[in-house]
């Protein structure tokens, strides 16, 4: 006797979401919530010129979170396998931006639906390319949002980088997981005690950013947005001139925090549970980065002077911020740094596919996966001329097991590949060539650095067609879910048991 139909497919196919749901309905509570702070500050401070949008944007958000919690509140407690946690990574960066899209299409500046969810995909993803011009002549509460949705992603991303992704072995981060959990073993038990750790961390940065934001000049609007947006690496601004409102020690200082939050959070959790701040130093990705960006800010401060002039100090200081920006993949700018070209030009697309530290809320490749491959690529020309040699690879005095190198070779490879792709997409949409590569190297690596025609009048991604903005949204959605987790999706035997 056959099989009946539908017990083949709930064996095969179908998929209790019940868990996963219920996680994503808490998360709409709480960031319906969230959207009440912007509301708050627009009635204390600007007359009540936009608080009704986030009113009601507060009400769908947490409404639909709560129902959601309500129908599937059976689920508590649940255990999230390899599937469910790939769900609701997808989940979380799909839905955050489409629920914090609402404020910027029902209030300022009424964007379209395609250029609401582009703002909110860039914020929640920590990107910060914009189609918003004349920040500062909206209210002071959409500004404020675009600075919190960097906050949130960041938030989001740091906490998935050290939990789910060394757990769902993804692009080689499995090499983190014995590493991770034996050093909070000794500390913090469980995955709730990270995070708690994870945030108090997280927060304390971001005061100590807008402390000295303000010490620096700026305003209190331009300090909070300034500094949610540098601990996340987010890069969104309260003014279209970014940190060129600011020159000299805002710059000093928006370099220093874009590198803290460029770190990996493993170490500042050691730090704050009385440890040393040795292994900080002592860790290999965060002195190659150190190491990195110091070659390239001289590199470029050097070339700029040599062909340019100027004073050692301007020049340094434009070569500084902005190579830390777009190293970080913060997309903060300064400066005249956009229109130095030639060597300036390519080194900033080097360092920008190169990316932060992992187990930060920083994107593109990481030093972790630069340094594993370059060591893995010179382990295999030592090998040429004695291919039965054994050439072991190690990283920070670890051997470095096979598995680990075939998940992240596949993740560079894929990369690559989905860069391709949605170059020749968005070039397939009327754009320049040159606007094309770097707009998609801006929303894949999730650095947000505009360069290119189509950018250089407004120095945001406004002139791009509605159809180049999907396939931008995509592509900063793709990096920022570590690309395997977005790609492992369209497989079939994904959703078979």
């Amino acid at each position: 006797m056959t099989q009946p139909v539908e017990t083949w497919i709930g064996s095969r196919i179908m998929i209790d979401l019940r868990s996963v749901a219920y996680i994503l309905g808490r998360l709409l509570v709480v960031f319906g919530i969230l959207m009440l702070v912007p509301a708050l500050v627009d009635l204390i401070f600007t007359e009540d010129q936009d608080a009704g949008a986030y009113l009601l944007s507060a009400g769908v958000t947490a409404g639909t979170g709560g129902m959601v919690v309500l129908a599937t509140r059976n689920a508590l407690g649940r255990a999230l396998d390899f599937r469910s946690a790939t769900l609701l990574t997808l989940g979380i960066w799909l839905l955050m931006p489409l629920f914090g899209a609402l404020p910027f299409i029902l209030g300022a500046p009424q964007l379209s639906f395609t250029d609401g969810y582009f703002e909110a995909a860039s914020g929640v993803t920590t990107t910060g390319a914009t189609v918003i011009v004349g920040l500062e002549g909206y209210p002071v509460a959409m500004n404020l949002w675009r600075g919190m949705l960097n906050w949130t992603g960041g938030l989001g991303v740091a906490f998935l980088a050290m939990i789910f992704l060394p757990v769902m072995r993804i692009g080689g981060m499995q090499f983190f997981r014995s590493e991770g959990f034996d050093t909070f073993g000794k500390v913090l038990p469980r995955a709730s005690d990270i995070a708690r750790s994870l945030f108090q961390v997280y927060a304390w940065l971001t005061v100590a950013a807008a402390a000295c934001y303000l010490a620096a000049g700026m305003t209190p609007l331009d300090a909070a947005v300034h500094a949610m947006a540098s601990i996340s690496t987010g890069g969104f601004s309260a003014s279209d001139a970014s940190f060129g409102k600011y020159p000299g020690a805002g710059e000093y200082a928006g370099a220093l925090f874009m590198i803290l939050g460029a770190l990996p959070y493993v170490r500042y959790i050691e730090l704050s549970r009385g440890g040393s701040p040795r292994p900080i130093w002592r860790d290999v990705q965060v002195r190659a980065f150190l190491v990195w960006m110091a070659v390239a800010v001289m590199a470029c401060t050097l070339w700029r002077k040599a062909v340019a002039g100027g004073e050692f100090e301007d020049v340094f200081r434009d070569a500084l911020f902005n190579i830390v920006s777009i190293f970080t993949g913060t997309g903060f700018f300064s400066g005249s740094f956009a229109s130095w070209g030639g060597f300036a030009l390519a080194v900033a697309f080097a360092v920008g596919f190169v990316g932060g530290c992992s187990g930060s809320s920083t994107g593109a490749l990481s030093v972790f996966r630069v340094q594993i491959a370059a060591a893995a690529i010179g382990s295999a020309i030592r090998s040429i001329p004695f291919p039965d040699r054994l050439s072991p690879i190690r990283y920070g005095g670890r051997s470095v097991d096979m598995d680990t190198i075939n998940g992240l070779i596949l993740f560079i490879s894929a990369y690559v590949v989905v860069f391709g792709l949605c170059t020749v997409a968005v070039s397939f949409t009327g754009v320049d060539l040159e606007s094309s590569i770097f707009a998609v190297w801006a929303s894949l690596g999730n650095i947000g650095y505009g360069f290119g025609p189509l950018v250089a009048p407004t120095g945001t991604f406004i002139d791009f067609p509605e159809t180049a903005k999907w396939a931008l949204s995509i592509a900063m959605l793709t990096g920022r879910l570590s690309l395997l987790s977005f790609l492992v999706i369209l497989l079939p035997a994904f959703w078979r048991n």
